[in-house]
């Protein structure tokens, strides 16, 4: 196991920008590998239309937009909660480029997990996180929330935490043989997901539980399970908790098992949590070129990336290492205080077996995954 060190770092800037539909500012980015070699890319609130430069995206004046739908103001032609796109690039090196975002029957960006029941758009979200391929079958997790018309410092929108869930496509719909992989591509699927649910209900970890599906992880020395990590809020600090599952169940919340410290309970509510100080994403991949497991996240809300290393999925995990400080990039007025945020990896990009690694990193003015090229030691 080596040590996390950074040799070099450097700026590839923001990606998806030069796309054919519109789309000018979007959340999130999540990748999930797929078994054809490409990458689902999950996006959360996204923003199609156009901007008018100088202006910020979320603010009239001195008025703060809230958590209303921006379908239809100030430039904005709609606003889909979630949405996808299929990459193909293998390494980040010269930036993102090969990618295809998925569509609806109109040609407008799909959005995945869409509403459902008496859910609004003025009120409920869908957002993204993480996913995994297996066994034929691609799982997204999602967190919902309340939105408010009212904004709440230090961000210039309203929302509240529901809990979170995640849906998966019918068994078989990601499934690749060699001989498919030169005809079928994921963007043959009908991209149809069924919410998971408990009973009747898809939430499935309440606001005060640990919000799980944040990152996704196969172990590296495979022993059956799943492992699946969640974040949640307390006393000012974000912690990060992990769980298990039989890959078999993946689809049954009441197989899920959590880290206790020293084992394992069906408990989420014996849980402790295993990293903190991430704005409620972070990745967790295993990297050959340290020998060990790797989490990214960004440290709150202050610009850094942090990296921190484990022997195993449940740590115990390293003092954190800066991988990259992010600065605002995009010059507006703006009565807030600058939002930097959603750090992490993805593996996929990564070159020389994960010497090179690939982060992304959200800035709220300037709304687009922005990507570092982090080269270790």
């Amino acid at each position: 196991m080596k040590p996390l060190r950074v040799k070099s770092a450097s700026d590839l800037g923001p990606q998806f920008v030069d796309n054919p539909h519109r789309m000018v500012g979007q959340d999130g980015a999540f990748s999930i590998p797929l078994s054809d070699g490409t990458a689902l890319w999950f996006f959360g609130d996204t923003v199609v239309g156009k901007r008018t430069p100088g202006d910020s995206l979320w603010y009239e004046g001195n008025v703060p937009i809230g958590g209303l739908d921006m379908s239809g103001k100030r430039g904005v032609e709609y606003m889909p909660n979630n949405c996808g796109l299929i990459l193909r690039d293998r390494t980040g090196a010269n930036g993102l480029h090969d990618y295809t975002y998925l569509l609806n029957e109109q040609g407008r960006l799909k959005t995945l997990l869409p509403l459902e029941g008496d859910e609004h758009p003025d009120r409920d979200r869908i957002w993204c996180q993480h996913g995994i391929e297996i066994d034929g079958q691609l799982i997204l997790s999602f967190i919902k929330v309340i939105t408010f018309e009212e904004a709440r410092w230090p961000f210039p929108v309203g929302f509240e935490i529901v809990g979170s869930g995640y849906a998966a496509t019918k068994k078989g719909s990601f499934l690749f043989s060699d001989d498919q992989k030169r005809e079928t591509t994921p963007l043959s699927c009908d991209w149809r997901f069924e919410r998971i649910t408990r009973g009747a209900e898809s939430v499935l970890w309440k606001a005060d539980e640990p919000h799980f599906g944040v990152a996704f992880l196969l172990r590296r020395v495979p022993d059956g399970f799943v492992y699946v990590y969640g974040s949640i809020a307390r006393d000012g600090n974000q912690f990060c908790h992990v769980a298990r599952v039989p890959r078999e169940k993946i689809r049954d919340p009441l197989a899920f098992e959590y880290y206790t410290g020293n084992g394992w309970s069906r408990n989420v509510s014996d849980s402790r949590h295993v990293l903190d100080g991430m704005p409620s994403e972070v990745s967790v991949s295993w990297n050959s070129h340290l020998g060990c497991y790797l989490a990214v996240h960004s440290e709150l809300l202050t610009g850094d990336i942090v990296g921190k290393t484990a022997s195993t999925p449940w740590g115990p995990w390293s003092p954190p290492t800066l991988l990259w400080h992010a600065e605002p990039q995009f010059e507006v007025p703006k009565p807030y205080i600058p939002l930097l945020y959603a750090g992490k990896e993805h593996p996929t990009l990564a070159d020389d077996n994960g010497r090179v690694i690939y982060l992304t990193y959200i800035e709220f003015e300037e709304y687009y995954p922005h990507l570092i090229r982090v080269e270790l030691e």
